[in-house]
């Protein structure tokens, strides 16, 4: 069995360069920036699973989403090369419904908390904006082939926001609105 990474650093990055498909670019570029953002949403959509151990559904979800979005950083890295797709899209919005049907309408905004799974979702669902924002940028500087990925950020964030009421009702916690 080969190793994927057989030595962690390489001190190729020391000057403020990494390497994406074979070109050297600085690492506060825009592609950089974007990858970073959705790098972290994953690891924000990973602790949230954490908490949603026991719900079998919504962990389910939330492992799927993480296998996208490592394929959407890989897709960044290697345009051309489209697994975001308008399936991916459509899963999602099935999700949302599904997790969706069984919760109290809104008539006011939450405050993002409730119980720790809760204020996690919440979390990972601001940086899932801000990659979608960052991914805005990107497209408008250099169009990104595939705008299913602008599309699924769009969506995703849409389910978090769900599954964070969904995970704020395991406890029974109540969720606590905006107070004019």
């Amino acid at each position: 069995m080969t190793y994927r990474l057989d030595k962690i650093y390489t001190r190729k990055g020391d000057a403020g360069f990494t390497h994406l498909a074979g070109s050297s670019i600085s690492k506060d570029d825009l592609l950089v920036e974007a990858l970073g953002t959705i790098d972290e949403l994953n690891a924000a959509v990973g602790l949230t699973a954490v908490y949603a151990a026991d719900l079998k559904a919504v962990h389910d979800c939330l492992k799927q989403v993480q296998n996208d979005l490592f394929d959407m950083g890989g897709e960044l890295h290697a345009p051309g090369h489209m697994v975001v797709t308008e399936e991916k899209v459509t899963w999602l919005e099935q999700q949302l419904d599904a997790f969706n049907k069984d919760l109290p309408p809104l008539k006011e905004f939450i405050l993002p908390g409730g119980n720790t799974g809760s204020a996690t979702c919440h979390l990972a669902r601001t940086i899932c904006r801000r990659a979608e924002r960052c991914m805005v940028r990107l497209h408008r500087q250099v169009p990104v082939q595939n705008v299913e990925m602008l599309r699924y950020l769009n969506r995703l964030s849409d389910l978090l926001f769900v599954i964070s009421r969904v995970l704020a009702r395991k406890t029974e916690e109540k969720e606590r609105m905006w107070e004019r």
